[in-house]
């Protein structure tokens, strides 16, 4: 069994995830944002996007993790594994493994494993934790739900004794499906490498919207129809598999409001600036 070592609540200084183990991963890492709080905080662990190959960590983790504490949510901004620019430019995964799935998927699992275990150490309550990603985030936050009944960590020889079930997810202008006409190739290349991409059976296995299970959390779904990077039916795709499956679910869908905004309030416009306050109302309504 690998063991964790404790981070003390106070601290803000970026936790190595895989320190400790026999995970070869020192650069991901969950950077804490604790709200001041006396009582058990909900938590969050935010995924920046960033096609898979890097991450817009300031206006899809930092200025996110900042509105959540000051709503009295704790946020954890996850680094989590990426294709790198040099891997993409080069196509390098040609001749070596380099990064791609499951090891995003890994990540989250092993945030979510981690924020649990160490729920008393930061003041968070473990049964109200949920995953908010943007772009490649978002595809990252619904895989964590999507995937909640499998244990990537187990291979890894990483035991654990919490659920690696998000209590809610938010994939906010989340990249959903690896098909045509709709797939964001960018993101389906980082994610499955170059030769996965071109595996049936990899695409169907991370097209979301095909992936939906009986005992989904709750989701909050939401993008703009004017978006230039993920078109827009990534998430009619996942709205209509929620529906489906009667999983309880908000989508809110803006005419305008383009792609990349996350918590950066210089590029809200009318309609995303409204995007925060309603995430926090229903969020309320499904733990009051």
């Amino acid at each position: 069994m690998v063991s964790i070592v404790p981070v003390a609540a106070a601290s803000l200084t970026p936790i190595r995830l895989w320190e400790g183990t026999g995970v070869k991963a020192k650069s991901v890492t969950l950077e804490p944002f604790l709200p001041a709080s006396q009582a058990p905080s909900p938590a969050i662990i935010v995924c920046p996007g960033g096609s898979y190959c890097w991450h817009d960590y300031e206006a899809e983790g930092l200025r996110v993790a900042e509105w959540l504490q000051r709503e009295g949510i704790a946020a954890f901004v996850l680094k989590y594994r990426v294709q790198g620019i040099g891997p993409y430019v080069f196509h390098t995964r040609l001749v070596s493994r380099g990064h791609r799935h499951p090891d995003a998927l890994c990540d989250v699992q092993r945030a979510i494993q981690y924020v649990r275990e160490h729920a008393s150490d930061f003041g968070i309550n473990p049964q109200c934790l949920g995953v908010m990603g943007f772009s490649a985030g978002g595809h990252l936050s619904m895989s964590a739900a999507s995937y909640a009944a499998t244990d990537f960590l187990a291979p890894l020889g990483i035991e654990h004794t919490v659920s690696l079930r998000p209590d809610f997810v938010a994939p906010i202008y989340p990249v959903v499906t690896m098909h045509k006409p709709y797939v964001h190739k960018r993101s389906r290349r980082a994610l499955l490498g170059e030769y996965g991409k071109r595996r049936k059976v990899m695409r169907d296995s991370m097209s979301l919207e095909l992936h939906v299970p009986a005992d989904c959390p709750p989701v909050f779904l939401l993008n703009c129809e004017d978006d230039p990077i993920v078109q827009w039916q990534n998430s009619v795709l996942l709205d209509s598999a929620l529906t489906a499956a009667n999983i309880p679910h908000l989508y809110t869908r803006y005419p305008t409001g383009g792609h990349g905004f996350g918590g950066d309030t210089t590029r809200f416009n009318t309609y995303t600036q409204q995007w925060q306050n309603t995430f926090i109302q229903w969020f309320k309504n499904i733990f009051p």
